[in-house]
């Protein structure tokens, strides 16, 4: 029977901590939820050597070997995964349509855990030095740079709060700004500028990340008036310059906001009833693993109170979170 014979009573969208949680979730109440990914699954996370500030874990884990960990949990409870990259949805109508390359899938109810991707500097090494001195949550990843010298790249308030709190860690802090002012809002810009372990590096941008095997030992900055170069050692750069939601996809379906993120209320319920929002996706502020799982759960909870309450179809016969069109 192909896809288009089947409806599923939920579909989730990404395989970061919030689809995970919410497969894990949806196939304990309902059973057999499809998660569908693209072909690097799990998220950011799966771009982090060491993950230290997610509940249950006292020595850490690699962040890879935690989403396995949460996929091999939502398959015990009957999830299923399909690889592959969704090019278009209708939410004209229930149930929901979404193509993944030419194959049609219908659902009745939606969970969108796409995540927002990280925007970098556009150098060759950035991402192979991802959990080797390039970091992109200071949350995340500052422990590891105590008594270390770290410089941030960005002006705006997510640089100033990540600056900030990298103090708390590293010996210390360079900020390299491409203006001669911050943009931060005044009260994180005020922070930053009067905290005495922070330095500036004004009408500048980082041009080379210079690494050796064991990591990141400096960059190359260049000044944008005077055009001269200089190197800064360093041991870590937290590239701090915004980040993209996935979410073009929806662009004119889903309410979003100037940024792309999708508005949610009530939790996690969207704009169209039965389409439901979960973790970065929907989150320019938090962005941790655990908030977004926290979320995941969220959607699960309230896509399973949907289904609840929707009508009875005498068309559609469902078993076991699947349903199928009476002959």
């Amino acid at each position: 029977m192909s896809n288009s014979d089947v409806i599923y009573e939920t579909i989730i969208l990404g395989s970061g901590p919030a689809g995970l949680t919410a497969a894990i979730y949806a196939a304990r109440s309902r059973c057999c939820p499809l998660l569908i990914h693209g072909i690097q699954p799990g998220g950011q996370l799966t771009a982090t050597t060491a993950v230290d500030n997610y509940p249950g874990f006292p020595e850490g884990i690699d962040g890879p070997e935690l989403m396995d960990k949460m996929r091999l949990q939502a398959e015990r409870f009957g999830a299923q995964f399909v690889e592959g990259v969704v090019t278009k949805v209708d939410f004209q109508e229930r149930p929901f349509r979404l193509w993944v390359d030419e194959e049609l899938y219908r659902c009745l109810s939606l969970i969108i855990t796409t995540g927002a991707s990280p925007m970098l500097l556009g150098l060759g090494n950035e991402e192979s030095l991802y959990g080797r001195g390039v970091s992109v949550c200071a949350t995340c990843d500052g422990f590891f740079y105590r008594d270390r010298e770290v410089v941030v790249v960005g002006g705006g308030d997510t640089a100033m709060e990540e600056a900030v709190f990298l103090t708390r860690f590293a010996k210390k802090v360079t900020v390299v700004h491409r203006r001669d002012s911050l943009r931060a809002t005044p009260i994180l810009a005020d922070r930053a500028l009067t905290n005495k372990a922070i330095n500036f590096k004004w009408d500048s941008a980082v041009t080379e990340i210079i690494a050796d095997t064991s990591g990141v030992t400096g960059i190359r900055i260049k000044n944008l008036k005077t055009g001269q170069e200089s190197e800064l050692t360093c041991d870590g750069v937290f590239i701090a310059i915004g980040h993209k939601p996935n979410t073009a996809l929806f662009a004119d379906l889903l309410d979003r906001d100037d940024d792309g993120y999708i508005l949610t209320q009530n939790g996690t319920e969207t704009n169209i009833p039965g389409v439901f929002a979960a973790g970065d996706v929907q989150d320019h502020q938090f962005r941790q693993a655990i908030t977004a799982a926290g979320t995941g759960c969220m959607a699960a909870i309230q896509a399973e109170r949907f289904l609840d309450d929707l009508p009875y179809d005498p068309s559609l016969s469902c078993q076991k979170g699947i349903c199928r069109l009476k002959s």
